[in-house]
């Protein structure tokens, strides 16, 4: 019989109902006491050392994880120390005194053991079952935490062995809880292959399958944004949108992934999870509530009204040179740049393009969505050539989101052009830190919240909407064009937003304001 979480409270319904901080770290302390394991499986590995480590360590400098409380694992393959992987962790936690540091490393003990066998799993429960039984667990609770920073090939293995040596005791409340890592598969069989696997393991409310774009605060915000504000509620949608953009690019090349990346490639890497998931918050109908699984609700009811994406609507390229990294097949069709159409086929949206967007060695870095409004009837002014309003998100990097508007130019001439209304967090919040995702996201798995986790019913509409094009690619029905590194991409991909209605702002640019203007 599958174990559940017993014990564990149910999840947040609402993450505006905290007054501060330390109301929500109150709440933390109180609602799930008692010993907290978390476990690293893959502790050696960049993404743990990257990402994972210098998230907890952030949540310890902020009083999330407590030293009394919990007790950080590592596990892996590598012959080392505890103070071994404590060495290889500490130069990426960034931010924090040396004392900080220390103490937190003090937290940090590892396992080193296979991932198909079950003697290492076996030590892992006996260190994490001494860690609970040290820490004078009167309530006898045990939550244990599993951050699966591996490749997704192991992820039935290593979930069968924990789910044989290391779930918490019955005799314990508490909870057992896996977060996953994308790719959650490489089509739509893999993906329910995937999920069969690990749902005859694990039940939907142990399984954390984790998108970081999730967690990025412009993200986040998206949901106050469109149904905390009047100003949109009557704005957002086919009467006024002409079209949406939601762009990821990036100014470096596979930097060595090539082989990686191959297999893969730009839409599974990026368009398919990051994108997707914008696109959902903001193309998805106001939920009945903030509870996490009335908003995944509608967030898999928009992608059931996506209709199959046309191949005229669809754009692929490959930056020059993409083929000289040796362990990239000469003759790989695999695109490093897509631009593609998604249609919303309901009320609200008939008729809008979704231009999802997203590419390798371009000539900028940045992640935006870009709602681009339709023209202003009756153009008085004729001020039509200057551009549309446009409704900016800029997710990373200089956080903002801002207005574009035509504006009368200063002077003596009744002159048009266009300006902006400007919130830069840099600017607007010089005092806050923006927590990054990942500390944000293993946070909510601590308190059980799945608002920002992908559940199975909505990982395998994403992968029915993208399925066919993905088979289409590699069947080599549609071919990758060659551009160069340092550009836009291919032109026609300009020529396909030009089509889908986008008219391209000329002679204004916005500048992320700073300080030194004040």
């Amino acid at each position: 019989m599958m174990s559940g979480e017993s014990g564990a409270s149910s999840p947040a319904s609402g993450r505006a109902s905290f007054s501060s901080l330390s109301d929500l770290k109150d709440l933390e302390l109180s609602s799930e006491s008692g010993c907290l394991s978390i476990v690293v499986l893959g502790a050696s590995g960049d993404l743990a050392k990257k990402k994972t480590f210098p998230a907890l360590f952030h949540l310890f400098q902020q009083g999330f994880l407590q030293s009394g409380e919990v007790h950080i694992f590592g596990y892996a393959r590598s012959n080392i120390s505890d103070d071994g992987l404590r060495e290889l962790i500490r130069g990426y936690l960034k931010g924090g005194s040396d004392e900080h540091i220390s103490q937190f490393l003090q937290l940090i003990k590892y396992v080193s053991g296979s991932y198909d066998s079950g003697e290492g799993f076996e030590l892992l429960n006996n260190a994490v079952s001494e860690h609970e039984t040290s820490k004078n667990n009167k309530l006898g609770s045990s939550r244990r935490l599993f951050y699966l920073a591996l490749p997704p090939s192991v992820y039935p293995s290593v979930c069968k062995m924990i789910r044989s040596y290391c779930m918490n005791p019955s005799s314990h409340t508490g909870w057992t809880r896996v977060i996953v890592e994308k790719p959650f598969g490489k089509d739509l069989d893999s993906a329910e292959e995937l999920s069969a696997q690990l749902g005859e393991l694990f039940n939907e409310q142990q399984l954390y399958r984790i998108d970081h774009y999730l967690g990025k605060e412009l993200v986040q915000n998206l949901l106050v944004l469109r149904f905390a504000n009047r100003l949109f509620l009557p704005l957002w949608n086919r009467d006024n949108i002409a079209n949406v953009q939601i762009v990821f690019r990036e100014d470096f090349g596979t930097e060595g992934r090539g082989g990686y990346f191959d297999q893969y490639g730009i839409i599974r890497d990026i368009i398919q999870n990051h994108l997707l998931q914008v696109f959902c918050l903001v193309a998805m109908e106001k939920p009945v509530s903030l509870k996490p699984e009335h908003i995944r609700d509608e967030k898999v009811k928009v992608l059931q009204s996506v209709t199959p994406i046309k191949h005229d609507e669809v754009v692929l390229g490959q930056y020059d040179g993409y083929k000289d990294d040796s362990t990239v097949p000469d003759d790989s069709n695999t695109p490093t740049f897509a631009s593609l159409v998604l249609r919303v086929h309901n009320e609200r949206w008939e008729g809008v393009p979704f231009i999802l967007k997203a590419g390798k060695a371009l000539n900028n870095r940045k992640a935006e969505i870009r709602v681009q409004f339709k023209d202003a009837p009756g153009d008085i002014f004729k001020c039509k050539k200057q551009g549309r309003n446009e409704f900016v998100i800029r997710l990373q990097p200089s956080e903002a989101m801002y207005m574009k508007l035509t504006v009368k130019k200063p002077g003596l001439e009744m002159a048009t052009e266009q300006s902006e209304l400007d919130l830069s967090y840099g600017l607007r919040y010089q005092d806050v830190k923006i927590p990054e995702a990942y500390e944000r996201l293993i946070l909510d798995t601590i308190r059980g919240d799945q608002q920002h986790f992908v559940r199975r019913d909505e990982l395998k509409a994403a992968w029915e909407i993208f399925t066919p094009l993905l088979h289409d690619i590699d069947a080599g029905k549609l071919k990758a064009l060659p551009y160069k590194p340092g550009t836009r991409g291919p032109p026609e991909a300009d020529e396909l937003s030009k089509r889908m209605g986008y008219v391209q702002t000329h002679g204004y640019v916005w500048i992320p304001p700073t300080l030194s203007k004040f």
